[in-house]
């Protein structure tokens, strides 16, 4: 079996993985982003919107998530927005990678909804 490709990383933990996910699809606010990684193809994870911000908070610290600033958007109250980093859109598309191997490996056992398991 061909190992993983890797970027010399740790693999990113399911949360950070599903945050840079929906970050690389467009910059967002806190609360739409909780919104979004609870939805099954994000991820399915199911967060406190305020436990979301110390997530954010060390993601910003490891350089793969920033701190847009403040806007408004129309009628509805100033929101602070987040986007991913360069670095952030390399590792979780390294971590797809390595994903992908790993349900390629679980595909040939036939591992997947649908398979009959060995």
């Amino acid at each position: 079996m061909p190992a993983a490709p890797t970027s010399g990383h740790r693999p990113l933990k399911p949360l950070d993985f599903s945050v840079l996910l929906v970050l690389a699809q467009q910059e967002d606010y806190g609360y739409r982003i909780v919104q979004r990684i609870a939805e099954p193809e994000a991820g399915g994870v199911r967060l406190a919107p305020t436990n979301l911000y110390n997530v954010l908070d060390r993601m910003i610290d490891a350089g793969l998530v920033q701190d847009l600033g403040t806007r408004r958007e129309g009628s509805r109250p100033v929101r602070r927005y987040y986007g991913i980093t360069d670095l952030g859109r390399e590792r979780v598309a390294a971590e797809a990678r390595r994903l992908a191997v790993v349900l390629a490996s679980a595909e040939r056992l036939n591992l997947l909804p649908g398979g009959q398991t060995k």
